[in-house]
């Protein structure tokens, strides 16, 4: 469809341009290219690595995917560097939906790596009037703000599922930042990365946005959808259910207090109720912000 007709599926009202092409061959596309970007589900990224990790060479790999390896709980990163430990990588993330950036609404992104070259060539090839990109020598960070604001979007779908309100939200939002700032440092990143475009970024335009297919899941569930319907209905991989599991398995090997997703955890896999999560949430002990 894109090499024929120059249409997307996922972006039904985009007329891909005539230089962009799609190809089955991994040689093809990647043995004269400057650098990869590597975009799959995050469950696929080692699967699909292995069949193109011949070709890759010196080439940096830029990670696009936001998640985690369910099965070994690792960063995309750590994935990566599992199968090709002298991969040159580079992380770019931050808020951006797909269906905006593809109509050149202004978008503002950061990309992390050690590689000072990297961060150059990404600045170099990507900044213009519609997109603005920062750097960070912060890899895990923002990598790690990436996959687990998928989780609280989720949230922010269930809530809006039983029809909550701006407070909840905000509160929502406020809370879980400070949850997924709590792990990210105990993983590795830094802890005003979670402040900037990969964390809180990311966070408001996936909570807030009907282009979020995580908020939509979410959404799906507070209104008694069963976990199979949701996938069904929105019909593209749901990266929030496999991080919800992964974070939730984390914060007990790194003993860190994560409330929301633990209760969002039982949502999913116990079948509790959403209104009575909330409920459990609001009576929780009291506590020093």
């Amino acid at each position: 469809m894109i090499n024929n007709e120059k249409k997307c599926k996922f972006l039904p009202g985009l007329e891909i341009p005539e230089n962009i092409t799609c190809s089955m061959d991994f040689k093809e596309v990647i043995e004269d290219a400057e650098f990869i970007l590597h975009v799959t589900p995050s469950k696929f990224t080692r699967s699909v690595f292995k069949q193109y990790k011949q070709y890759v060479g010196n080439k940096p790999i830029i990670i696009c995917s936001k998640g985690f390896e369910k099965e070994s709980l690792k960063t995309l990163d750590e994935v990566i560097l599992d199968e090709l430990p002298d991969a040159q990588i580079g992380v770019l993330s931050g808020p951006s939906h797909a269906e905006e950036v593809s109509i050149a609404v202004p978008t503002v992104l950061v990309v992390a790596s050690e590689h000072d070259y990297i961060l150059k060539m990404i600045q170099d090839t990507f900044m213009c009037s519609e997109m603005r990109i920062y750097t960070s020598r912060d890899v895990k960070g923002v990598e790690l703000g990436g996959a687990l604001k998928n989780i609280i979007a989720f949230c922010a779908g269930v809530a809006s599922g039983i029809g909550l309100g701006d407070n909840t939200f905000a509160a929502l939002i406020t809370r879980g930042l400070g949850e997924l700032t709590r792990l990210g440092v105990a993983l590795g990143g830094e802890k005003d990365t979670f402040y900037g475009l990969s964390g809180l970024g990311d966070l408001i335009v996936t909570c807030l946005s009907e282009h979020s297919r995580n908020r939509k899941a979410g959404k799906l569930i507070g209104q008694g959808k069963t976990l199979e319907e949701t996938k069904k209905e929105v019909g593209m991989v749901i990266e929030s259910i496999d991080n919800i599991e992964v974070a939730y398995e984390l914060s007990k090997i790194h003993d860190i207090d994560m409330p929301i997703v633990e209760t969002t955890y039982r949502v999913i896999y116990d079948n509790l109720n959403p209104n009575e999560a909330v409920r459990e949430l609001m009576t929780r002990s009291k506590k020093f912000e």
